[in-house]
């Protein structure tokens, strides 16, 4: 199992430097990166051309770093870039997270990975019945992803494969929680 951290967006809605901002004293991409690795599976942060503190800052936490030159051409690029990245030949899948959602609790990770690993295809959180992040992917959708592109993101696999979604409903409000505006940091 693979967790894979998307950090190449812009932030541009946040005003730049998004994944670089404090957040309880530990940047956001860092806390999120933090909430994969506690889930105890090898994270692979997908970032952009440019951005050589996230880069370090991520790779001191442990996780393998790749850039992604196509990064401002949308999610789905950075995604298919990713898997393009991974060895999968022993891998149930991967866990897909946003650097931006740095609240997720890694338990909450680790049951996506853990239902992979018994076999679903996709598989979501849900909080309070709203569908959240992260993602699980199985390896057989290894094709759908690396043919994404664009800012979609993965919606088309999700829209495609919706009969095979598994949701798992948690206690855990970080899966719903994402900073893209200043307005959307907790107040001090």
């Amino acid at each position: 199992m693979l967790g894979i951290l998307l950090a190449a967006g812009a932030g541009s809605r946040f005003g730049g430097g998004k994944l670089l901002h404090p957040l309880d004293g530990v940047s956001i991409g860092v806390r999120s990166a933090r909430n994969l690795l506690a889930a105890g599976m090898p994270v692979l942060a997908v970032v952009r051309p440019g951005n050589e503190t996230l880069a370090r800052l991520l790779e001191d936490e442990g996780c393998t770093v790749t850039v992604c030159a196509g990064a401002a051409d949308g999610m789905g690029v950075s995604l298919a870039h990713g898997i393009a990245t991974s060895d999968s030949s022993n891998s149930a899948g991967w866990v897909v997270a946003l650097a931006d959602m740095p609240r997720i609790l890694p338990a909450t990770i680790k049951d996506i990975a853990d239902a992979l690993e018994g076999g679903a295809l996709l598989v979501a959180p849900t909080y309070l019945g709203e569908r959240g992040h992260p993602v699980g992917f199985g390896a057989r959708l290894r094709d759908e992803l690396l043919a994404l592109s664009g800012d979609e993101g993965a919606r088309t696999v999700l829209s495609r494969h919706r009969d095979e979604l598994r949701f798992i409903e948690c206690d855990d409000p970080g899966v719903v929680f994402d900073i893209d505006s200043r307005d959307d940091l907790p107040a001090v």
